[in-house]
């Protein structure tokens, strides 16, 4: 293959680059008011009361955590079929993640699996809406309201997502984003946490900077006022350069979302008659799905490794999201885990792996990296 096709390539226009060029010939470049207009858009488009800029997801689910009360010796329960910051960010809150295995279909999480390992320690609930579409949240809700549970969501995949006309926060504590390099709107790195209060806002902007009471905004373009450290607080706070960026990419993010789906339906047409080959479950037609991740699980008789980097070598980039989060060393040294413990998840992790999806892909490079997997996987 004389063409290579990026597994991912940003979406960034001109327009977003000029404005962040506008934000580095300002004076002001850290927390300030393109934060709080791009706070206020992102805001309103998830019809939601707050939207609070962060450095990443990560911040945003550890934040959301400290926030509710978490810490130690309580129980949150999670997915082990996520990124590691779903699980380290409990960790950070120094509670004890409790992974629950996933539905074999769509690698989701379920109420009635999490709901048979809650006990008096559990003291929260953190779903991830993986690969874009939405975990279950009206069962989550219910779930945490009879046990009286903190729901927090992991949304890093999922900004447009909608499941029963419920979208990311309006049944949650908070819900957590990232805009991480190959995520649906980026500016590198960065993050944010929506939540229903002002109140919940202000503490998290205290929190993101320090716990300090003044960020520095307004204490450098406003007649001075000394500030004070009203509470322990982290590094987390977004900075106008990457608010910038994000801004206008929120305007797109429909639009590049049905260019994901259109492409997602045309890799699952092309690619359903190889044998042995399955595919993570398609959203509901009632679902809006972000249509983040294009994963297939490749038959089992398959090296996965040596399907991957023959992919490579033919040009087409390629990724594996994720190994399941319990089989990794850290969480194996540390908790003891085995593979087989969460089976669903570890088959998933075990055969999963991840192909080029994004507004840029064309129909032509999708039927050229379906051609050339079909072509590894029958040499095989």
């Amino acid at each position: 293959m004389e063409k290579r096709i990026e597994f991912f390539k940003h979406n960034l226009t001109e327009e977003d680059i000029d404005l962040a060029n506008q934000v580095m010939r300002s004076t002001f470049l850290t927390t300030g008011p393109m934060v709080e207009k791009f706070e206020k858009k992102f805001a309103e488009y998830l019809n939601i009361s707050d939207a609070v800029g962060l450095t990443s997801c990560t911040g945003a689910l550890h934040l959301a955590l400290l926030c509710h009360g978490i810490g130690s010796r309580d129980e949150v329960i999670t997915t082990p079929m996520t990124f590691v910051a779903t699980a380290t960010a409990i960790i950070e809150a120094g509670a004890m993640p409790v992974f629950v295995d996933v539905c074999p279909k769509s690698g989701l999480l379920l109420p009635e699996l999490v709901e048979s390992k809650i006990t008096e320690k559990t003291k929260a609930i953190l779903p991830v809406h993986l690969y874009g579409r939405m975990a279950d949240m009206k069962g989550f809700s219910t779930l945490a309201q009879k046990y009286n549970l903190v729901l927090i969501e992991d949304a890093a995949h999922c900004i447009e997502g909608m499941r029963d006309g419920i979208r990311p926060c309006q049944l949650s504590n908070a819900a957590c984003f990232s805009f991480y390099a190959t995520k649906n709107i980026t500016c590198g790195e960065g993050g944010a946490l929506v939540c229903k209060s002002s109140e919940e806002a202000a503490w998290y902007r205290s929190a993101r900077h320090h716990g300090i009471s003044k960020n520095a905004s307004s204490r450098y373009t406003k007649r001075y006022e000394h500030w004070d450290m009203e509470m322990m607080g982290w590094k987390y706070n977004m900075d106008d350069i990457q608010a910038a960026l994000l801004i206008n990419q929120i305007d797109r993010l429909d639009a590049n979302r049905k260019k994901r789906q259109y492409m997602e339906i045309h890799y699952r047409q092309l690619l359903q008659d190889i044998e042995g080959l399955d595919f993570i479950e398609p959203p509901d037609d009632s679902e809006i799905s972000g249509h983040h991740l294009f994963t297939v699980l490749l038959p089992k008789r398959c090296s996965r490794d040596e399907v991957m980097h023959t992919l490579q070598a033919a040009g087409v980039g390629c990724a594996v999201n994720y190994r399941a989060v319990h089989t990794l060393t850290y969480f194996r040294k540390t908790f003891g885990y085995k593979s087989e413990d969460f089976p669903v998840a570890n088959e998933i992790g075990n055969r999963t792996i991840t192909l080029p999806l994004y507004p840029k892909l064309t129909e032509e490079d999708v039927k050229m990296v379906c051609e050339t997997l079909k072509k590894i996987i029958h040499s095989l």
